[in-house]
Parts: C-alpha cells; sequence; structure tokens
C-alpha cells in the first residue's frame, strides 16, 4: 500500500470518528432535552393541580381548625378561612400574572374578586346539594340540619367525587324506632347545643376501596372523625367534634 493511500485512510477514519462523536453528543443533547421538556410539562400539571385543589382544602382546613381550636361560632370561622382563601387566589393570581406577563399585577380588583368568588362558593356549598348526591328526598329535607362546616365539606368532596351520597343526616328518637334499633340519645345524629347536626352518613357499599380510603382521608385530614359501620347497614359515618 502506498504512504498516500495510508494517509488518506486515516483521515478518512479519523472523520468517521468524529462524525460519530458528534452524532452521539447530538442524540444525548436531544435525549436530555426530551426530558428536560417532559419534566417541566409534569412540573407544570403539578402546579396546575395543586393551585386548583390547595384553595378548597385551605377554606375547609382553616374553618374547621378555628372553630374547633379557638372555640368560634362556625360563621366567624367560615369568615376567616375565606379571607384566608381570599388572599391565597390573590397570591396565585400575582404568580400566574407574572408567568405570564413577566411582571406582578395585584389590584384591588383582584383581591374583591377572588373574595366574592369564596363568599358565593361558600353560600352555594352550604344552601345546596344535588339530588343525585342525597339518597331520598327525605335525607334531603334534613341536609339543612346539619353543621354548616359539615356541609361545606361535602361539597367541597362531592367536586371530587361526583358519585358521593349521602344516606342519613339528622335523625329523631321515631327514626331509631322505625329502624328497630334503640335511641342512643347521643347520637351526633341529633340536633346537639350549637343548634346544628354534627354527624352525616356516606354510603359506601357499591364503591371501591380505593375510593372509600380516599373519602376517609379526606375527612381526616380536615379535622372531622370518621367511623366505619359494617354490616348489611354498611357506610362511613362523620362527625364533626361538638365543643
Amino acid at each position: 500500500m502506498k504512504p498516500t493511500e495510508s494517509r488518506t485512510d486515516d483521515i478518512d477514519r479519523a472523520l468517521a470518528s468524529m462524525k460519530a462523536q458528534i452524532g452521539s453528543s447530538r442524540t444525548d443533547r436531544q435525549r436530555k432535552t426530551r426530558a428536560w421538556s417532559a419534566g417541566r410539562v409534569i412540573r407544570a400539571v403539578l402546579i396546575a393541580v395543586i393551585s386548583l385543589v390547595a384553595p378548597f382544602l385551605l377554606l375547609v382546613k382553616v374553618a374547621v381548625a378555628i372553630h374547633l381550636e379557638a372555640g368560634v361560632g362556625p360563621w366567624v370561622a367560615l369568615l376567616a378561612a375565606a379571607l384566608a382563601t381570599t388572599i391565597l387566589l390573590t397570591v396565585l393570581t400575582m404568580v400566574v400574572s407574572y408567568r405570564v406577563r413577566k411582571r406582578f399585577a395585584v389590584s384591588s380588583f383582584t383581591f374583591r374578586s377572588s373574595g366574592l368568588l369564596v363568599v358565593a362558593y361558600c353560600f352555594y356549598s352550604i344552601l345546596f346539594i344535588s339530588g343525585a348526591n342525597v339518597k331520598s328526598a327525605e335525607v334531603a329535607g334534613t341536609y339543612r340540619a346539619l353543621h354548616p362546616l359539615l356541609r361545606l365539606s361535602v361539597a367541597t368532596l362531592v367536586i371530587a367525587d361526583s358519585d358521593l351520597v349521602v344516606t342519613d343526616a339528622a335523625r329523631t328518637i321515631d327514626d331509631y324506632a322505625r329502624m328497630g334499633l334503640p335511641a342512643n340519645e347521643r347520637s351526633l345524629h341529633f340536633e346537639q347545643n350549637s343548634g346544628y347536626v354534627h354527624a352525616v352518613d356516606l354510603r359506601t357499599v357499591g364503591r371501591s376501596d380505593l375510593r372509600n380510603t380516599a373519602v376517609v382521608s379526606f375527612f381526616r385530614l380536615m379535622g372531622f372523625h370518621t367511623l366505619r359501620h359494617v354490616g348489611t347497614a354498611d357506610h362511613l359515618h362523620v362527625s364533626l367534634p361538638v365543643r
């Protein structure tokens, strides 16, 4: 082989090696770019979900905590929780504004709008419940006897679990007699000194263990007591402690 041909082969091999290295480097960069893009998407989705869920959880949690720990009435506790939620919504609006327009945009209009939205949600949640979420018209008729914070929590959970069904709310001595059960005078299904019923029963039959566990976790996280009654009348008993 001539020296010139040998040098040409060496150059060709060197060029091929360089191309392979460049191709490998480019592939690595593309792979890292795709992974980084996927990470950004996942992070954006998580932030969006948290931003949507957090105000509802904060509203219920703060209201229940203030009511039980500070010993104030349900309406004062709800007002304080509504204020906290309004502040959170305003902050979230500021963050979104900064992400989109690269500057913070805060105004009294934003705060007032957030406040009106929270107040409207509170009143709607406390006053209304869909017929699809109550066992019967009789149960629906006693629903407003429930403590306002119980109604607020049930309505909030219905947003995530539209199949949730209230099977029992307020009871009387006659109700126990009709069911063939001894009347429990300490039952929180009776009207308490607060003027409200402090317990509600939710359907568990026909629902997966995962969904029932999620419901229990929600109420416990919010500060309520839960008790699963099993047997022929399987249901979840949720109660708000009496101060």
